[in-house]
């Protein structure tokens, strides 16, 4: 009897390994750098997904611009063929009303172009009357980006306007009106800048009216031969019965 009690005593004091508590367990080092390698993938996922939904966020907003462009285009196709069908039918069709807008790229360039080429007379017209190519410096670079972005301004108005248009291109008399209108105004830009930086009210006034005269020619030839150059035209053309 004794020795049965003392084989249920121990029986019931024993308890299997794998239950016993983790005491001071120490993580092994593989097993951190697996922890560490997991949270660091976990986070580069996360910038992935961030980068990819970016992009598609931006060719959703492209895809929902070239589809408006694409109905108005599916639009325009959709009348020319009704109207030739009735032309074809014996109907009688007018002349097509054509209008012609310029991009913003065209207008861009023919800003800038211009510029260097009046700021180039404007230097030699100030280092002539001045005699200083530090003045003469000086007046062109006051008012060298300003006048390029007030021509953009202006030719991206003057778009709007179909008047002396004809042909797909600025007749004579667009152009002439164009070259005075912003001739009116450099002439009074480049006369301030004139005054202030040479101190001298009759270098200034020579400068600028010698500019008015050369200037105004060449802005004119400048539109003509800008006339007949078709990168950064926009046609439409309407037809009616």
């Amino acid at each position: 009897m004794i020795v049965v009690a003392l084989l249920l005593v121990q029986a019931a004091s024993f308890r299997p390994p794998f239950l016993s508590p983790m005491k001071n367990v120490r993580l092994s080092p593989l097993s951190l750098s697996s922890s560490s390698s997991s949270s660091s993938s976990s986070s580069k996922m996360d910038s992935d997904v961030r980068r990819m939904d970016k992009i598609l966020t931006v060719e959703l907003e492209r895809q929902s611009r070239l589809k408006a462009e694409l109905e108005q285009v599916n639009g325009k196709m959709a009348k020319i063929n009704m109207l030739r069908d009735s032309y074809l039918k014996g109907m009688e069709v007018t002349d097509a009303q054509e209008s012609v807008k310029e991009t913003t790229a065209r207008s861009a360039v023919k800003s800038f172009c211009w510029r260097l080429i009046a700021g180039s007379v404007t230097f030699f017209t100030s280092l002539k009357f001045s005699g200083s190519i530090k003045t003469a410096l000086t007046i062109v670079g006051s008012d060298f980006f300003s006048k390029a972005a007030t021509m953009f301004i202006g030719e991206r108005l003057m778009n709007n306007a179909q008047a002396g248009r004809s042909k797909g291109g600025d007749d004579v008399g667009r152009s002439l009106v164009k070259a005075l209108i912003w001739r009116l105004f450099a002439l009074a830009n480049t006369l301030t800048m004139a005054i202030f930086i040479s101190k001298d009210l009759s270098i200034a006034s020579k400068i600028a009216s010698s500019d008015a005269v050369i200037k105004t020619a060449m802005m004119f030839v400048y539109e003509r031969a800008w006339a007949g150059v078709e990168w950064g035209k926009k046609y439409d053309v309407d037809f009616s019965i």
